[in-house]
């Protein structure tokens, strides 16, 4: 018989494992320490817990559950603080010594009886182990669809697009180790409640192996992975006994090559296979007059960002040098010159992605200088990138919703109790990324993901999800690279509609002609100084530029005024990226 009572429990234990490795591994983590608090956790709470016959069994077992999961959040928290700009193995190795550390503690300490072990009364029932595991996969599916479930997937698909966007990516990767460290000091009460015999080697790193195996075998790409991952790995040895084959490499073997199968043809793991309900809108409510999600913005002509003697530097080469630049709300300000002078490297100091080396600058009342991204973004500065930074396995609907982190309300703790007001909230946020989606002509697109859209598209996507953050300044950088005269024409036009509607942008753009007739303010860089500053006209005229960059009196002038051929050819493109920046 596969279901025994024994293998119930084992199924419900494991799950709870293997949801303590889906925790961080949802945010783009892997971490190899669960193992280890597990065990500090179930020495600690056997020890401190009551005899059941003081109590009662079940006050007995909640009571140790309680501990179990405060040490595990301790820990985690001890772990995590050190260690969360760690990224990928270096991660892994930190918090697999995290763990053997805390192995060889308990192996050496009296009160846990060493290498014995300690004697726990045996209190854990299935229907209590299944009860356990059914609400910790609740609160992971509850969590899913809200604010901060769609923050830790935005971390996981692009940190740096995430801390554009304002999510604050250290803050909600601890957050996610500590939920991985309560779960895994749950998981070490469970098992010590059960198998009544607990010794560090039930600790080991081979037990971190196995519940990380569990999780990506079931995969991540829904909450009933884990569940899926701890059937299978649990129900294969007892399958292995019915048919009578007794070989003890074969579930090692099969998991392994499992997981191996999994990492090639599945990465999403067996959870994948089932279909993923992607967030839908009613368009018909997008007319509708409902509450506005959004910020107050700067009155117009107020100043937004003002830059002084504002310079970067890399050793010896100066990427941007001494620029004076002010911004006042409402401006469409285009940054064009030559690759390598200096462009992006402005405007990432501006957005906050790097700091000068001298000058000074403030940016919507923010000092740019050790400023988080993500505060920056608070403040009202959201940007795309040179090289599209999407979230490619979601739709073009949940990217923008995304988008609206700082200002779409938090909803996960309301969620949870089933409250109206966080579907309310839920609503009101999916309706006003769609508004955002329509905004840029994506709207019949919304369920599509991204990375399947073409290149046009994926451009206007980044705009629609910049625009969702409701922002007082919009960074552009190239966002007519790749488009032809035809979908540079349209972007132009947004950009014109964006501005009258009160929004400030500033945009990078090889696309000469597209910036001249789209700014009111333009900046020529060259070799990381400003070389002209004006209007259209101003440039268009100035021979310092003409020589730099246009080339040509005669080109300065069609791209000025383009002509009907000029029109039909698209205007002056100078291509190639921004180098040395």
């Amino acid at each position: 018989m596969l279901l025994t009572e024994s293998t119930l429990v084992f199924i419900a234990m494991n799950g709870v494992f293997a949801f303590s490795f889906y925790a961080v591994l949802i945010a783009g983590q892997l971490s190899l320490a669960q193992a280890g608090i597990a065990g500090i956790a179930a020495f600690t709470a056997a020890s401190i817990a009551p005899a059941p016959t003081e109590w009662g069994p079940i006050p007995t077992l909640l009571f140790a559950m309680g501990i179990g999961m405060a040490v595990g959040a301790l820990a985690a928290v001890i772990l995590g603080l050190p260690t969360m700009r760690l990224r990928g193995v270096f991660l892994a190795i930190a918090t697999l010594g995290f763990a053997e550390a805390i192995r060889i503690f308990l192996l050496n300490a009296e009160w846990t009886g060493g290498a014995q072990g300690m004697s726990v009364p045996k209190v854990m029932t299935p229907l209590i182990a299944w009860i356990v595991l059914a609400i910790v996969a609740y609160w992971f599916w509850r969590q899913g669809r809200s604010r901060y479930g769609r923050a830790l997937e935005a971390i996981r698909e692009d940190e740096l697009a995430a801390r554009a966007i304002g999510i604050n990516v250290g803050a909600h990767r601890l957050t996610a180790f500590v939920s991985a460290g309560i779960l895994a000091g749950l998981y070490g009460v469970m098992w010590a409640y059960y198998m009544r015999l607990i010794a560090p080697e039930d600790f080991a790193f081979e037990a971190a192996i196995d519940g990380l195996v569990t999780a990506v075998v079931g995969g991540t790409a829904n909450f009933f992975g884990p569940i899926l991952g701890s059937g299978f790995q649990t129900l294969l040895p007892e399958l292995q006994r019915l048919i009578g084959i007794e070989a003890g490499w074969i579930r090692p073997f099969l998991s392994g090559l499992l997981l191996l199968i999994v990492i090639l043809y599945l990465p999403g793991g067996i959870a994948s296979l089932i279909p993923r309900r992607k967030q839908r809108i009613d368009v018909s409510a997008l007319d509708a007059e409902s509450p506005a999600i959004g910020r107050s913005h700067p009155a117009a002509g107020e100043i937004i960002a003002e830059l002084s003697g504002l310079s970067k530097e890399y050793g010896g080469v100066h990427a941007v040098r001494s620029v004076d630049l002010t911004v006042r709300s409402g401006e469409v300000v285009g940054l064009i010159g030559p690759n390598g002078a200096g462009k992006t490297t402005l405007v990432n100091m501006i957005s906050g992605l790097i700091a000068p080396s001298s000058g000074k600058a403030t940016v919507l009342g923010v000092q740019i200088g050790k400023t988080p991204v993500h505060k920056f973004a608070a403040a009202g500065v959201t940007r795309t990138f040179q090289h599209s930074k999407l979230f490619n396995r979601l739709t073009a609907l949940e990217n923008v919703l995304i988008g609206a982190h700082l200002v779409a309300k938090p909803t996960f703790l309301r969620r949870l109790i089933w409250l109206p007001s966080a579907r309310r909230d839920e609503r009101l946020a999916l309706e006003h990324a769609a508004r955002c989606l329509r905004r840029v002509g994506l709207l019949e697109k919304a369920a599509v993901t991204a990375k399947a859209l073409s290149y046009g598209d994926q451009r206007r996507l980044e705009i629609a999800r910049a625009l969702a953050a409701d922002p007082s300044l919009l960074i552009l950088d190239e966002p007519a690279a790749g488009m032809n005269h035809v979908e540079a024409e349209g972007l132009s036009e947004l950009i014109r509609s964006l501005a009258t509607d009160g929004l400030t942008i500033i945009f990078i753009e090889h696309n000469v002609g597209m910036v001249l007739n789209t700014c009111d303010h333009i900046i020529v860089l060259n070799f990381g100084e400003v070389l002209a500053d004006g209007t259209p006209d101003e440039i268009a005229a100035d021979e310092r530029v003409i020589e730099a960059y246009l080339g040509s009196a005669e080109s300065a002038t069609d791209n000025a005024e383009p002509d009907a051929d000029a029109k039909a050819a698209g205007a002056r493109d100078v291509p190639g990226t921004e180098g040395g920046r």
